[in-house]
């Protein structure tokens, strides 16, 4: 008897937190091929989307590409240890500017362009 009460309560549970979502959020309904109708809370879905990322990160390499053909690799590498001996902010930016081979590459290609 415990055990079906048990299941009963985690079950009544399972429907307050669905209930909840479609309060909240918002719902679909959609009818099955069988003739029901079946009702489901909308997913949170993230303002950032996977292509947006890769968008932004692919304009950050070339971002640190052009200022590397541009500074030179001498002068660039001066200005990132120079931001090493910073605070704890500037080091952050030192660890995320330092020279990576994606950057050094496109840098190589840009630079013939740029002189």
């Amino acid at each position: 008897m415990g055990e079906q009460s048990n299941s009963f309560y985690a079950r009544l549970d399972r429907l307050e937190r669905k209930h909840e979502a479609m309060a909240s959020r918002g719902y679909t309904a959609r009818v099955r091929a069988d003739g029901l109708v079946v009702v489901k809370p909308k997913r949170i879905q993230s303002r950032i989307s996977g292509r947006s990322l890769i968008l932004f990160v692919a304009a950050f390499f070339l971002f640190k590409g052009f200022l590397l053909a541009t500074l030179g690799f001498g002068s660039y590498d001066f200005r990132v240890a120079q931001l090493r001996e910073g605070t704890a902010l500037e080091r952050a930016g030192a660890f995320v500017m330092e020279r990576d081979p994606v950057s050094q590459f496109i840098a190589e290609k840009i630079g013939p362009v740029l002189r």
